[in-house]
């Protein structure tokens, strides 16, 4: 019996490395035209940096830093349909430079979005694999604003895009409470004034009146995903403070992780598969800094049907800490094929 009906999923996310050359760069072999395009210097200290296809080439988002988008000719300048032309920014094609970019398929620029109160002026979506790009304008006060998905949503990544504000990430497993990508604080109780986790449906994300995500006047962009069997899984465990670390089942063989202590301060964590082709799997990136690629802690195992934490770390699994996860599947356990994933 199949797990999924997703049998691809590089058709909806992918992993991409590639050596920066310094000059303008054309980079192909993603398999898909990608909206949503997050990149990390792997070798060198620099900023990771974020584009869409919603807002456009050339705006460029730090997910280290709470600063506004700002646009910059020489990083991401055109989408093709099957990867990204990139310039000579250092951070995303400095020569030499061992690069990662993380690459989702939305739905192109979309088009406008009237569910809610708050009419979207984008709302690119992929219903196939969970995930849409919302662009928007604040009004201040409590309000909502359509995500175009048809399902309930497992969490949402909200940044002001018109001045300096933090990322707000909303995790279903942990509302009420709002994580900050751009720091290792624990998650925090705002009340209904961010991403107001109560009021998001199927249609539409909840809005309170923070400027962290509905100031008037003031505009955002919102990356927003809903949990797809064998394709991607978002929520929360436990850990138990031991080198025989917590499993985390997926019901898929992981492309890529993203892990954060829920309770506590230390960094945010993301591993993939290229990056880390073997297990363990003891290189990492952090979204809230700059650090070049980090090796030899906080190890895990990528297995045909979940996560094996293999660190005593307090980062991922620290005795009786909360943590929250996001994963995206490199295959299903089962496909509509009936064949199994295989172990790495």
């Amino acid at each position: 019996m199949a797990y999924t009906t997703i049998n691809k999923s590089s058709l909806h996310m992918n992993t991409k490395l590639f050596t920066g050359t310094g000059s303008e760069n054309a980079i192909t072999g993603i398999g898909f035209q990608p909206d949503w395009v997050w990149f990390k210097s792997r070798t060198n200290t620099e900023h990771h940096k974020l584009y869409d296809a919603v807002r456009g080439v050339q705006k460029t988002l730090y997910s280290n830093l709470d600063n506004a988008s700002y646009t910059d000719a020489q990083s991401l300048k055109s989408f093709g349909s099957d990867g990204y032309t990139v310039g000579t920014e250092s951070a995303i094609n400095g020569n030499g430079q061992s690069i990662v970019s993380w690459n989702w398929k939305a739905n192109g620029q979309g088009s406008a979005n009237t569910d809610g109160t708050i009419n979207s002026t984008y709302t690119s979506a992929n219903t196939t694999s969970g995930f849409s790009i919302i662009q928007y304008t604040g009004t201040g006060s409590a309000g909502t604003v359509g995500h175009g998905l048809d399902q309930t949503l497992d969490a949402v990544i909200v940044k002001k895009t018109s001045g300096d504000e933090d990322w707000n990430v909303w995790f279903r497993a942990e509302t009420p409470k709002i994580g900050i990508l751009n720091d290792g604080a624990a998650f925090y109780s705002p009340g209904a004034a961010g991403i107001n986790g109560p009021t998001i449906t199927s249609d539409v994300v909840g809005l309170g009146t923070s400027a962290t995500a509905n100031g008037s006047g003031a505009t955002y962009v919102a990356y927003c995903f809903a949990e797809k069997q064998g394709y991607s899984k978002f929520g929360s465990y436990v850990g138990n403070g031991n080198a025989d670390g917590s499993f985390i089942y997926t019901g898929f063989k992981p492309a890529f992780v993203i892990i954060k202590e829920s309770n506590g301060t230390n960094s945010w964590q993301m591993w993939d598969n290229k990056t880390s082709p073997y297990n363990l799997a003891n290189a990492y990136l952090q979204p809230n800094t700059t650090s070049a690629e980090i090796s030899g802690n906080n190890q895990i195992d990528i297995l045909s049907n979940g996560i094996k934490l293999r660190s005593s770390n307090t980062a991922n699994n620290g005795s009786g800490q909360s943590f929250i996860f996001m994963a995206f599947a490199a295959a299903p356990l089962v496909g509509t094929n009936n064949i199994p994933a295989n172990a790495r």
